[in-house]
């Protein structure tokens, strides 16, 4: 008989002191302040789960249910994830590796961003507590995703966001019918009111007092990986830094395949984390061998989806990226631009500026031997780049524009086998 969803999920675990509390809508350890994370009876799962069993199920995130904070089915985003895994051999040759994938989480469901695996999950788990009215703070993706998946749920929501946001990202949020508030200050400044507004009204936000159980559905990028393997670990993972959490929830993952015996073999999987260098608290801990990182006060970067200057799981993203055997870098702006044309031009992926940032830090690791060439690794993109076309727009070339005739079309173009322009960009012949 299989067993009830509820009883696979024992309750919260402080991450620093290890107090266990119930399963409730609370992201703190009352002793110590310390993160709590859900924690699951692997046992119960190891028991009723098989790789046959998630084989049969729709290609959703939520083939993976039993490793999912849930007390019964999903109520919300139930077409949520199974993104492709691209073999990116244009890609690999470019930059001179011989195994590269890449996670395209650029064309999930709803929104276009892997915002849509956490806020289902605490979506879901919202209902299950009874919350009528949900929100979050967010630097724009997770804005996009609460407000869309809200809508599919019927709730009310209340968005929180640093005014200075790309104006794509609020647009894609005021479409659904959200309650938009744009907040003079940076994220950090956004998400401390967000927490005073979130305990005073007994709301749930995705981020604050459901954040247990939103940080969740991360893993499911790495269950897919896995799975689209052929139920196997890659080697290298290189991924997007913001709050800190996808990394660690993309290798608790693997972890958690293994500890339920859907993949033989333990991980060895290095980690290695990607930012910008206008907001670079983690990358800049992990480089100079603190413990803990230095919060970026005021953020300077096009990539605000990334732009957390004091992540709340910087200090465990950090000592995770040094376990594995990792490293972390960050890039400029110019840089982040450079590698959202490139994965673009390679691969046709287009990009926000977080993937940017994730293919700028991978050339840059390789260019510095941190990262080997011959060996297997995969990239997460996490966002689409019609969220943050106004980084590009200056560095593609204009269109030419000509009479609607050949000899127009031949004087701007060298000889009929469609070579290389030469006024292409600059030529208006009308």
């Amino acid at each position: 008989m299989a067993i009830p969803q509820a009883e696979f999920t024992i309750g919260l675990q402080c991450k620093l002191c290890g107090k266990i509390y119930p399963k409730s809508p609370v992201n703190f350890c009352t002793d110590d302040f310390g993160p709590l994370e859900v924690v699951y009876d692997y046992d119960a799962i190891r028991a009723t789960v098989t790789r046959a069993k998630i084989e049969q199920r729709p290609r959703t995130m939520w083939r993976y249910r039993e490793l999912l904070p849930l007390d019964g089915p999903p109520t919300v985003g139930p077409q949520v994830g199974c993104t492709p895994l691209i073999r990116a051999d244009r890609l690999a040759k470019e930059l001179g590796v011989s195994k590269l994938w890449i996670k395209n989480d650029a064309v999930n469901f709803p929104t276009l961003s892997f915002k849509d695996r956490v806020v289902s999950v605490a979506l879901s788990k919202a209902r299950e507590f009874g919350f009528k009215t949900v929100g979050c703070a967010s630097t724009g993706n997770l804005a996009n995703s609460v407000a869309a998946n809200a809508a599919q749920a019927g709730l009310e929501a209340y968005i929180f966001v640093p005014s200075d946001l790309e104006k794509a990202k609020i647009l894609n949020t005021s479409v659904y019918g959200a309650k938009v508030i744009a907040v003079h200050g940076t994220y950090d400044e956004v998400n401390r009111l967000c927490t005073q507004v979130a305990f005073k009204y007994n709301w749930g936000f995705v981020n604050i007092n459901l954040r247990p159980f939103y940080a969740e559905g991360s893993k499911t990028m790495g269950y897919e990986i896995a799975e689209d393997l052929g139920w196997r670990f890659p080697r290298h993972v290189i991924a997007p830094m913001a709050g800190g959490s996808l990394i660690g929830k993309i290798h608790k993952s693997f972890e958690e395949l293994y500890k339920v015996g859907l993949v033989s073999e333990a991980p060895r999987t290095k980690m290695y984390g990607a930012q910008a260098t206008g907001c670079n608290p983690i990358t800049d801990a992990v480089k100079s061998g603190r413990d803990r990182h230095k919060p970026v006060r005021k953020p300077n970067t096009i990539c605000k989806s990334l732009a957390i200057g004091d992540p709340a799981d910087g200090y465990f993203s950090k000592n995770l990226i040094h376990t594995t055997g990792g490293w972390a870098d960050d890039v400029t702006d110019d840089e982040i631009v450079e590698g959202m044309l490139l994965l673009a031009r390679t691969e046709g992926i287009f990009a926000e500026t977080a993937g940017g940032v994730t293919i700028a830090v991978a050339r840059k690791l390789l260019a510095e031997n941190r990262l080997p060439r011959d060996e297997e690794i995969v990239l997460c993109i996490t966002g689409n780049g019609l969220k943050t076309q106004d980084a590009v727009e200056g560095a593609v070339e204009k269109p030419a524009l000509i009479k609607p005739s050949l000899d127009a079309f031949v004087e701007v173009f060298t000889g009929g086998d469609m070579g290389l322009p030469k006024t292409y960009g600059s030529a208006v012949l009308v």
